[in-house]
């Protein structure tokens, strides 16, 4: 049983993974679509390449989005309008009317004229409510039919016939010349336009409810295919009907409601696919990215970018399918390379592509649009913690996507008239998206605990609290790693490895000296010398010890693992060289393991760079006479020691750019101390 425990504990970062591997496989499987794939591509306007297809089964022809839109125009169009007709206002004007005559004719009109009067105002009423009178919103056609509703019942006139406000005027003036009354017309258009008011209502609720009633009621099909009908030879161009056909069919086939059996099967198929895929990114890591790999927090954080990028795809086409490219996709690149690099970026972008592809349409258009687009981001995004890198990035994927686009719009319809504008808006607004990368790592670095360029372009001010605390206690130590932070930035830049990282790095590597200052040289400012009242070994122990006390301040201070490690590392496994040798001279038999350093060696190209300037940089301020040959000849020494001893093999880093990185430092040390040519007296 003990046994079993201990191997347990000591495969428990394997158990993880593989507990990691099976959730991230189920939550990805979850959120794909159940319904079966269609197996064919259908390539518009091309030869069909695959054998005779036969319909499987009864399916209806889907119309067009276009034949859809045309005939919802078509019903929009012509659709009758319901209009209210109040039955018991023309009667009340009507009285009123025979009142106002009254109030605007003198009685001696009226005592010749009344009854007349009277008689064609009441004629007058009964043409102007003929119909009703609407006080006009929106003008329609005059033939255009409307329904008049007279309580419950709806009578179809042509909309002409009503009598709108605007034409109240006109119409009495023409009805009072053909009655012979011109000679009271003043008086009768006061009596009308004192009484008269609009009977005729627009019903919009009911129009809207009928409106809507019939476009519910549209058919989306026209026509059926019979099972075994043949849909398409091979050879034959796929355009026009035969293009619909195949839509159709596809649309069908994936829309099925399955069976339990079938269900499963499509179930492990997907899993198959998935599992495949994550595997995939696993092995690369085990194989190419050791380091990551054996990092369980750094694996959770890659596939917690992939289920969230899936994730965050499904939401979005099951909300509105046209707006799957407002996805800022390119995040997960541009994040995975802020914190790791730029091959691991890529890869884990094509794998989460081709896992999307079992969720968008056009799967094929889409996976090669988001795949170049991540390659662009790779390319152009160099320096992240640089906002206008950033900004020229986010416009160069914008274009990407729009030329991409254009292309495969030209191929499928061999034209540019069924473009649709609308889509450079979504590549637009997920090219802005991706300005989000930011704040995201932000939230990233703070739950994951991981860091970036960007916090460590912070950490690399010098008037943070820990670096001023360097420069008071130690004033000679922080110039010293200030000198080594430049020429490890400028050898890092030389071999392409993480300059920012280099040069954090080197700010901090010495903080353990803090603690006993003036027991190194670059501290003492007398002739007074700390060690001369302590044996070689105790010595010894001070200078090593300055790697442990500054790995305990980096973690008091909370500064990042990746920093910490050139703390941990910048002097390997190497000896203190000097107080070994005093030692040797008092006891021959002492031994250089007392002298040496606890390691580990570097382990990256970053790490080892720091390593080659530190010992050049502190071991230049012993020369006295500087020429050109003597300090080709010193880098060469030094560096030359520090490969003999091994101290490079872990770190990744080949000859030819431990060449390079000698180069640069040769000539850095040469500007440092201003050489010149000797000029002939």
């Amino acid at each position: 049983m003990s046994d079993f425990v201990n191997k347990l504990y000591k495969n428990q970062a394997l158990f993880y993974k593989v507990f990691l591997f099976v959730l991230t496989s189920v939550l990805i499987v979850y959120l794909l679509p159940k319904g079966g794939k269609f197996k064919y591509d259908i390539p518009k306007g091309k030869p069909w390449q695959y054998e005779n297809l036969y319909a499987p089964f009864d399916f209806a022809i889907l119309k067009t989005d276009e034949e859809v839109a045309a005939e919802k125009q078509d019903i929009t169009r012509s659709q009758i309008p319901y209009y209210n007709f109040d039955t018991e206002k023309p009667e009340l004007i009507k009285d009123e009317a025979l009142r106002e005559v009254n109030n605007v004719f003198p009685d001696s009109t009226l005592s010749v004229y009344e009854t007349i009067i009277d008689n064609f105002v009441s004629e007058t009423v009964e043409k102007i409510y003929e119909f009703g009178l609407l006080q006009e919103s929106e003008r329609l056609d005059p033939d255009h039919l409307v329904y008049l509703l007279k309580g419950n019942e709806a009578s179809e006139v042509a909309y002409r016939r009503i009598l709108k406000q605007g034409e109240i005027r006109n119409f009495l003036s023409e009805e009072i010349s053909n009655s012979g009354f011109a000679s009271f017309k003043t008086e009768l258009l006061e009596v009308f336009f004192n009484t008269v008011e609009p009977n005729v209502t627009f019903n919009n609720e009911l129009t809207q409810n009928e409106l809507a009633s019939k476009l519910n009621n549209i058919s989306y099909t026209r026509g059926i295919i019979e099972q075994g009908s043949r849909i398409i030879a091979k050879g034959e161009v796929v355009e026009g009907n035969k293009y619909h056909i195949l839509r159709s069919l596809k649309a069908e086939y994936e829309s099925q409601v399955w069976s339990q059996s079938n269900y499963n099967w499509i179930i492990v198929g997907y899993s198959t696919l998935v599992a495949l895929a994550l595997l995939m990114l696993l092995l690369f890591m085990r194989k190419y990215r050791v380091v990551i790999f054996d990092n369980n927090v750094k694996v959770t954080f890659i596939f917690f970018n992939i289920i969230f990028m899936v994730m965050l795809t499904t939401l979005v086409v099951n909300f509105e399918i046209d707006y799957v490219y407002v996805v800022p996709l390119c995040i997960l690149p541009l994040t995975l390379k802020a914190f790791f690099d730029a091959r691991l970026g890529l890869f884990t972008h094509v794998i989460t592509v081709l896992l999307l592809g079992f969720i968008v349409p056009n799967s094929y258009e889409y996976m090669f649009l988001q795949i170049i687009a991540g390659i662009v981001t790779i390319l152009t995004v160099s320096e992240l913690y640089k906002r206008a890198n950033l900004f020229i990035s986010v416009g160069q994927i914008t274009l990407v996507y729009i030329v991409a686009y254009f292309a495969f719009t030209v191929i499928q319809e061999g034209n540019i008239d069924d473009m649709k504008p609308e889509i450079f808006l979504t590549f637009l607004l997920g090219g802005l998206a991706t300005l989000f990368v930011q704040p995201l790592i932000y939230v990233y670095e703070k739950i994951f605990g991981m860091v970036s360029d960007m916090s460590l372009l912070e950490l690399s001010d010098t008037n943070s609290k820990l670096l001023k605390e360097l420069a008071e206690k130690a004033p000679g130590t922080f110039h010293h790693s200030l000198n080594v932070a430049n020429l490890a930035e400028a050898a890092a830049n030389e071999i392409n490895a993480n300059a920012m990282l280099v040069r954090v790095g080197a700010l901090y590597h010495d903080i353990g000296k803090m603690y006993n200052p003036t027991y190194f040289t670059e501290n003492q400012t007398t002739s007074v010398n700390s060690h001369d009242e302590l044996s070689p070994r105790e010595s010894a122990q001070i200078i090593i010890e300055h790697v442990i006390k500054g790995i305990e301040c980096a973690k008091k201070n909370n500064l990042p693992d990746r920093v910490i490690d050139f703390i941990r590392t910048h002097h390997g496994t190497s000896t203190v060289y000097y107080f070994y040798k005093k030692e040797k001279e008092i006891n021959e038999n002492a031994l250089a393991e007392d002298f040496r350093y606890p390691g580990p060696i570097p382990f990256s190209k970053e790490t080892a760079i720091l390593m080659m300037c530190d010992s050049v940089e502190a071991a230049s301020k012993s020369l006295k006479e500087p020429t050109s040959i003597l300090i080709d000849n010193f880098v060469e020494k030094i560096i030359d020691k520090q490969m003999d001893e091994g101290q490079f093999l872990n770190s990744n880093i080949t000859f030819k750019e431990i060449q390079m990185v000698k180069k640069i430092l040769k000539r850095k040390l040469k500007n440092i101390y201003h050489l010149r040519i000797e000029y002939p007296e």
